[in-house]
């Protein structure tokens, strides 16, 4: 599959696709336009609404009857999440859940819920919004999950199995964040076993983008990707990266290609850092099954939702 190009996309009219983190120019943004651009209708999941209607009109402006519907969801609340299954239930079968939304390098704070928000973010919101509309993607008859991980999951160290709402020892940013990406890979391993064991018709897969150019480290860091030396920051992880476009591509792969479910696509250039996409490797922690089984019970318990 490694030369699987954007424009070999297959028609997606008649499709629903619920894509989390649609931010103007981000991963999410490029994944919306391209499934809309092939028919499909696209509900684009984001906290902020006004930044949402403009991701929203800079897809009219390339796709002018593109089919799109806004649904507002905070990932890092799990009581918003719960607020958006509950909306996203009159959309009918979804086909493809996109878990894209997430926050990078963050410094250290606990959300309503207790938990520490780059993990409710990147693992705990998106395990509950893919276990409510689960049922959903079962009435598709052939459903999937495509949840963005990153290549910073090789910088996890140990699995995040301790209590979510305790910590213990000095605060690491960018552990923690590797820790996320490292729970996503989880969570899509598990979720695949599960779903086999329950012959359900839904599949399981994850994508990471490479080095992309987005904001998400500039907005972790500074809370805004403009001003400043936020600015500085986002210039320079642009220049030395591949556009947020092409950083779309291994979601878009495995959101489209014919992969069985725990596959995982990433750019095929060197180090995985750029490129077309293709199915990828992960580290050997990623490939725990006990420790994803295990997280799957930790999460199970914190957001009191049990699935499938």
């Amino acid at each position: 599959m490694s030369d699987w190009n954007v424009a070999d996309l297959p028609d997606q009219t008649g499709r629903t696709i619920v894509v989390t983190g649609p931010t103007l120019g981000g991963l999410g943004h490029h994944t919306a336009l391209e499934l809309a651009r092939r028919g499909g209708r696209v509900i684009l999941a984001g906290r902020n609404p006004a930044k949402v209607e403009e991701t929203v009109a800079a897809i009219r402006v390339e796709v002018p009857k593109a089919q799109l519907e806004a649904l507002h969801l905070d990932l890092a609340s799990l009581s918003s999440v719960r607020t958006a299954a509950a909306a996203a239930a009159q959309v009918g079968p979804i086909d493809v859940l996109v878990n894209n939304a997430g926050v990078m390098g963050t410094k250290y704070s606990r959300t309503a819920d207790g938990l520490e928000l780059q993990m409710a973010t990147n693992h705990f919101g998106p395990f509950l919004l893919t276990g409510l509309l689960l049922p959903q993607l079962v009435q598709s008859e052939d459903g999937r999950v495509v949840t963005v991980s990153s290549l910073f999951h090789t910088f996890a160290g140990r699995a995040p199995l301790g209590p979510p709402r305790e910590q213990k020892g000095r605060y690491n940013t960018w552990r923690v964040y590797g820790q996320t990406k490292l729970a996503n890979l989880y969570l899509t391993s598990e979720l695949e076993r599960r779903l086999r064991a329950a012959d359900l018709p839904v599949r399981a897969l994850a994508a990471h983008p490479g080095f992309a150019g987005t904001h998400l480290a500039a907005n972790g860091q500074y809370g805004r990707s403009s001003g400043g030396i936020a600015s500085i920051l986002d210039a320079g992880v642009k220049a030395v990266s591949q556009t947020a476009e092409a950083g779309a591509w291994p979601t878009l792969m495995a959101a489209t290609a014919d992969l069985p479910g725990d596959t995982f696509v990433g750019p095929g250039g060197f180090r995985q850092l750029s490129g077309r996409p293709r199915v990828v490797g992960r580290s050997r922690l990623a490939r725990n099954e006990e420790n994803a089984r295990r997280l799957w019970e930790i999460s199970e318990q914190t957001v009191d939702l049990r699935y499938p």
